[in-house]
């Protein structure tokens, strides 16, 4: 009531003003003379020049919310030890994909932003709903995502991008440019996030978003500046969605909230963030498993039939956060300093399907719940210095980072060879949850069970003459690994253990043969802790196997000019191999690590204005992945799984012409040929998505308003998407998205 009557206090003298206003205007109105007669020929030019000025700045709001809204990848972003580096300066293939992409096209996860990407396609986790990237032929994992070059605080499974100002692609690999990746991936290539911090100009934007079958949800953008000279920025940041795919039965349930803190002056930079994710599945559709007498790929089921349990979920909980330090000693030395954290709590129930017999679709399904906990703090630390000898300008990088890895899990399964779940991959029936009665560990108090502490120390220089035209980096990075596993009982007994150390070398050349144009060389290694036997139904469950390195060859050339830019490299990358194969027909599997894998490849990448309007992003990768010093010679030259021979991407927007703040948006991916299994007897074909959409921007209230309309998958094809690690992951359905965007 105090509220409304003082409103009603305010309202009265402000309506006594006015009146007596009027009544001047009036009096003053009825003493004018015909002299006043040119001051009464002005004021319809002043009115319309006011209404021009309005146009104007309307017009000016207008264009401002067209050019936010565009697609934009950049080249270029961090990297690492050598700090931010513009495209055309690095000696490696690194591109940035802005938040106006996220949202755009309604990206719920990383991997849906990484759709756009011709280098890199997406997989699931091993029995589970988490997702993986490859790239280059080669894994990067959820745990070996990093966020401004922190590796250990990124979510581990899912990500939601709706945080993040950027997202870096790094191809190839980085072991002395970020360290040893906790898992273990990384080896062909990195994606580090970058959170959104304070624009130097406000924003308040709401957005509404509806994706079929029955997700609603939202999202929530503020950023200010303030102080004295706007030293001060604060940036927040909230978005959920809630509903059912457009996958039969199955439902989602994220969250995503993040405010990030900055403050600067001209020496130094400080900036910190936190952050709250919750992602749920519910009765999700995973992975497709193909037992040891299967000898062809089943056809693909309807696209949005779904051949999980409705039992099965899973639930995400992830607290993380930065805090990031940069302070300049002169122009010519900077230290900096960096530190993050995450607490992780997630647990599911899954249940794989494993198909006995192609042709009908027969098969068993697997149950498993497995809770998961995880401590991690991650920090890097080191200095950049400019100095000059004679005609040389040496960049020298120094510094070190560490991760530490705190793990606790247990897991329960059924087991019961006599006795399996029957299932259908056409007809799936729905089992009652089955008692699962082989237990590892405490279920509902996990006990440690894995801690891994990485930390290294690097150094380089790179060295730049003839008007930097120029520049040769070497370097290395001394990298510790020291992994200990503990058994289910919560003995605290160590049951495998390893610390070992390795440098890795790096030597990276630039060559500028014009102003908007460079060569580029590197020979880098990529250091991995060895891979864990995970997932469901294994019979090493929990087996770690010892670390290796990779070796990298890449050449290359970059061609920038601002608004259009595209890079082509030629590249070999060799590891050892590991996937995971039937054990018998036991209804069991086996993950093996075995020979090597070098794949050898090309990438070609466009983007930016081809013309006026007309927008383009895309490229092709071809790989050549060949296994190599397998036991017994038997799958030499055989090509590894899940690697597709070609991968094609093309983004176009169009502005257009005749309707201002109208644009139409299409987009293609073609992804080759994968094998299924190492004899290379199953594969498979080659797949094509289109999907389309259109976006409107205009002023209402002066405010500026988008409004989106997207279609995935729009001839609602049915294709499996990939074989990876040697189980097959169907592609989405066709799905509609709807968004509106307001500025205000």
């Amino acid at each position: 009531m105090s509220i409304g009557i003082s409103r009603i206090r305010l309202r009265l003298p402000l309506a006594a003003l006015l009146l007596t206003g009027c009544a001047l205007s009036v009096a003053h109105a009825g003493t004018m003379t015909s002299s006043s007669n040119d001051e009464q020929k002005t004021a319809p030019l002043d009115q319309k020049k006011k209404a021009k000025e309005s146009y104007s700045a309307n017009e000016d709001i207008l264009v401002r919310a067209e050019r936010r809204n565009r697609m934009e990848v950049s080249s270029g972003g961090q990297l690492g030890a050598l700090g931010n580096m513009k495209g055309l300066d690095a000696p490696f293939n690194i591109r940035s994909y802005n938040s106006s992409i996220i949202l755009n096209q309604q990206a719920q996860t990383l991997g849906e932003v990484l759709e756009n990407d011709p280098t890199v396609r997406t997989t699931l986790g091993y029995g589970n709903f988490s997702e993986m990237f490859v790239i280059r032929g080669f894994t990067v994992n959820g745990d070996d995502i990093a966020i401004d070059g922190l590796y250990g605080v990124t979510p581990r499974q899912l990500v939601s991008p709706q945080l993040y100002d950027q997202v870096q692609i790094l191809n190839g690999a980085s072991a002395f440019l970020n360290g040893a990746a906790p898992s273990g991936g990384a080896i062909g290539g990195n994606i580090n996030l970058i959170f959104k911090k304070a624009a130097a100009t406000n924003i308040s934007r709401l957005t509404a978003d509806y994706t079929s079958s029955g997700q609603g949800g939202g999202a929530l953008d503020l950023s200010r500046r303030f102080g004295r000279d706007k030293a001060y920025g604060f940036r927040f940041n909230a978005a959920g969605m809630d509903g059912q795919t457009s996958i039969d039965h199955e439902y989602h349930h994220d969250i995503a909230l993040g405010g990030t803190f900055d403050w600067h002056d001209d020496a130094t930079r400080i900036s910190m963030s936190m952050n709250y994710q919750n992602q749920n599945v519910k009765w999700g559709r995973g992975g497709v498993f193909l037992g040891s007498n299967v000898t062809s790929v089943p056809n693909a089921p309807a696209p949005s039939h779904n051949f999980g349990q409705n039992w099965t979920f899973t639930n995400l909980d992830y607290l993380f956060g930065t805090l990031s330090v940069e302070h300049d000693f002169g122009k010519h030395i900077t230290l900096y300093g960096d530190f993050g954290a995450l607490g992780s709590n997630e647990k599911g129930n899954y249940s794989s399907l494993t198909v006995n017999n192609a042709i009908t679709g027969d098969g068993t399904a697997g149950s498993m719940y497995v809770p998961y906990q995880q401590t991690n703090q991650s920090t890097r630390a080191g200095i950049r210095a400019h100095v000059d000898t004679g005609p040389l300008h040496h960049e020298i990088n120094a510094g070190g980072s560490a991760v530490w890895e705190d793990t606790s899990t247990a897991y329960s399964m059924y087991y019961n060879s006599a006795s399996p779940l029957l299932s259908n991959l056409y007809s799936t029936p729905q089992i009652a949850s089955p008692y699962q009665n082989l237990v590892g560990g405490n279920t509902k108090d996990p006990t440690r069970s894995n801690f891994t502490k990485l930390w290294s120390m690097f150094l380089s220089d790179t060295v730049s003459f003839w008007d930097d035209r120029i520049a040769l980096t070497a370097g290395f990075r001394y990298q510790n690994m020291m992994v200990n596993g503990y058994n289910y009982a919560g003995s605290g007994n160590i049951s495998s253990h390893y610390n070992k150390g390795a440098f890795t070398p790096v030597v990276g050349l630039v060559i500028h043969p014009m102003q908007h144009m460079s060569l580029y060389f590197n020979r880098i290694e990529g250091l991995s802790k060895g891979p864990e036997a995970s997932g469901t139904n294994l019979v090493n469950l929990g087996q770690v196997f010892s670390p290796y390195q990779s070796v990298q060859y890449e050449v290359g050339m970059k061609y920038d000019i601002g608004r259009f830019s595209t890079a082509l490299s030629f590249f070999q990358i060799s590891q050892p191999n590991s996937y995971t194969e039937a054990y018998g027909n036991t209804g069991e599997n086996i993950f093996r690590v075995d020979g090597q894998q070098r794949n050898r490849g090309m990438e070609l990448t466009f983007n930016g204005e081809i013309i006026k309007g007309l927008r383009f992003n895309g490229g092709i990768t071809l790989i050549d992945a060949d296994l190599r010093r397998t036991q017994g010679g038997s799958n030499d030259g055989h090509t590894a799984i899940g690697v597709p021979n070609y991968s094609i991407n093309g983004n176009l927007e169009y502005d257009l012409p005749f309707l201002r703040g109208a644009t139409l948006v299409g987009r293609v991916v073609n992804t080759g040929k994968q094998m299924v299994n190492v004899a290379n007897s199953m594969h498979l074909p080659v797949w094509t998505r289109f999907d389309v959409g259109a976006r409107y921007t205009f002023l209402a209230a002066n405010k500026p308003l988008t409004l989106r309309f997207n279609v995935d998958n729009l001839a609602n094809s049915r294709y499996w998407a990939s074989s990876y690690n040697g189980y097959l992951v169907e592609g989405r359905p066709r799905t509609f998205k709807f968004s509106m965007t307001v500025d205000f």
